[in-house]
């Protein structure tokens, strides 16, 4: 008997610290059976709550100083050209088509993933499309309609673009492909400065998101840029060709991935309004004339700024399987392909 009533105080006494926790706003795990009491939670669910705190097992918490308020997602997109410089298959080897659907539909995914993203913050969708057929613009229009979100399609008239500048590849087809990206580009920049908020994500239509992409970006946005006081520039993919270098690397913690230091990235990161606005010349010289390599004052702007890159990979690259820039290692890429199918 003495072993029941012994039980019983102590589940009073537990309950109580329990109470006592929530009011103080303290958080605690169970070891036993790794819960946390408090909240109801495991230890393996996303312990964050947007704009206010983020919780990492043995690490703590970190209160948020540095909330997302919107998220502008501005896709460039172009069905009928399978790689801008370059006649190679990409990985699958299906029509460039099927690479852009299955990249909207991963991140209509994404957003659908975490419920509360949808909730808290303002999202809307831009398509920024050249020559796509009419029944892919459809297609596309049908897919985002699946989630109750705002979006819009810009088509360009590429006339309206005599400030672009291209190098001379004596190959009219690959001047005019890289025009019109450079376009896509140039638009997307402009877009951001007029109309977004807070975090823009700049997507090309051919990267495959994880469903967990979108909520580690911006959870790991509020927390790590909380942690550190300053704007981030964030890279979705783990490109393999950076491991070829050897060059100092920090890694810092975000809410369920880890996330190193880069120089280098590609045209899809995510960003905030106040960096575009920061490095708005910079941006521009790369969208108006043609550099080699092309993101060269992107990767200058990374001298003086944080980009970071998640290990492992956030998302799939549908580049050729031999090409320079490769595929993010310790990923399953055919799962993800997959799991995308529209």
């Amino acid at each position: 008997m003495k072993k029941i009533n012994n039980t019983k105080k102590n589940n009073i006494i537990k309950k109580l610290f329990i109470k006592l926790c929530r009011i103080i706003g303290f958080e605690i795990i169970d070891q036993s059976n790794l819960s946390l009491p408090t909240s109801d939670r495991s230890a393996f669910e996303n312990l964050s709550v947007l704009g206010k705190n983020t919780i990492t097992i043995s690490l703590g918490e970190t209160k948020i100083t540095r909330p997302v308020k919107s998220l502008d997602i501005i896709i460039k997109t172009c069905t009928t050209v399978n790689l801008v410089t370059q006649n190679k298959k990409r990985i699958f080897e299906k029509n460039k088509s099927e690479y852009t659907f299955r990249t909207i539909k991963s991140l209509i995914k994404s957003l659908e993933f975490d419920k509360e993203i949808l909730k808290k913050i303002k999202i809307k969708i831009y398509i920024i499309d050249h020559n796509s057929k009419k029944e892919d613009l459809e297609q596309i229009k049908n897919i985002i309609k699946t989630i109750n979100i705002n979006f819009e399609i810009i088509n360009l008239n590429l006339e309206q673009f005599d400030q672009i500048k291209v190098l001379n590849k004596n190959n009219s087809v690959i001047e005019n492909n890289m025009k019109a990206t450079m376009a896509s580009i140039l638009t997307s920049f402009n877009i951001a400065k007029e109309k977004s908020n807070d975090l823009v994500y700049f997507v090309e239509d051919d990267y495959i998101h994880k469903k967990e992409s979108l909520s580690e970006m911006i959870y790991s946005y509020e927390k790590i840029s909380s942690e550190l006081g300053r704007e981030l520039f964030l890279c979705p993919i783990d490109y393999p060709y950076l491991y070829k270098k050897m060059e100092n690397s920090n890694i810092l913690i975000g809410n369920k991935y880890h996330w190193r230091t880069v120089n280098e990235s590609l045209l899809t990161f995510l960003t905030s309004k106040e960096l575009i606005n920061k490095y708005w010349n910079e941006l521009i010289l790369m969208s108006t004339n043609e550099l080699s390599p092309f993101e060269t004052p992107l990767h200058k702007i990374y001298e003086k700024e944080l980009c970071l890159s998640p290990i492992p990979s956030l998302a799939m690259h549908c580049t050729n399987v031999n090409s320079v820039f490769g595929l993010s290692p310790n990923i399953n890429w055919k799962k993800l392909w997959d799991e995308n199918k529209f």
